[in-house]
């Protein structure tokens, strides 16, 4: 059973985080093109506190990211259409109010030529699927700087 104490969330045999910290409102778009998948990181990352939006699509993804301003873009790489790595190339080219929003892709694709042409395009985490939440969590608390207490 978690147990918060002077803002502080303590997780039986977890880390400890400052619930201050993880109380903010960063605002994350996730882009995946499999419902299922979209609807289980909104809540997975619902429940740890931030806003999400989600898209089902790179072409959605793409306008979501250029209409709106977010912290942290997670983003799959095998879609049918604008693919993860189109999307990236178009926000780093036409710019768009979340084009300097740090990116996480999250992919079934492990090879290391996907990982660095993702690098190549600016972003700033890899995950491979399936990723458990405790390693989604990280790398988004890494990428936005929530360090845990």
């Amino acid at each position: 059973m978690p147990c918060v104490c002077d803002g502080v969330l303590a997780l039986p045999g977890g880390p400890i985080y400052n619930t201050a910290v993880m109380a903010h409102t960063s605002k994350i778009l996730v882009i995946d093109d499999e419902p299922d998948t979209v609807g289980l990181l909104e809540l997975t990352l619902k429940t740890a506190g931030f806003h999400v939006d989600g898209a089902g699509n790179g072409e959605e993804g793409l306008r979501l990211a250029t209409e709106n301003t977010y912290d942290l873009l997670l983003v799959d790489l095998m879609m049918p259409g604008v693919t993860g790595f189109d999307l990236m190339r178009s926000l780093k080219e036409k710019g768009g109010r979340s084009a300097k929003a740090p990116i996480v892709i999250l992919t079934a694709r492990g090879r290391p030529e996907d990982r660095e042409m993702g690098e190549r395009l600016g972003a700033v985490g890899y995950l491979i699927k399936p990723a458990t939440r405790g390693q989604l969590l990280d790398v988004v608390r890494r990428v936005l700087r929530e360090i845990p207490a």
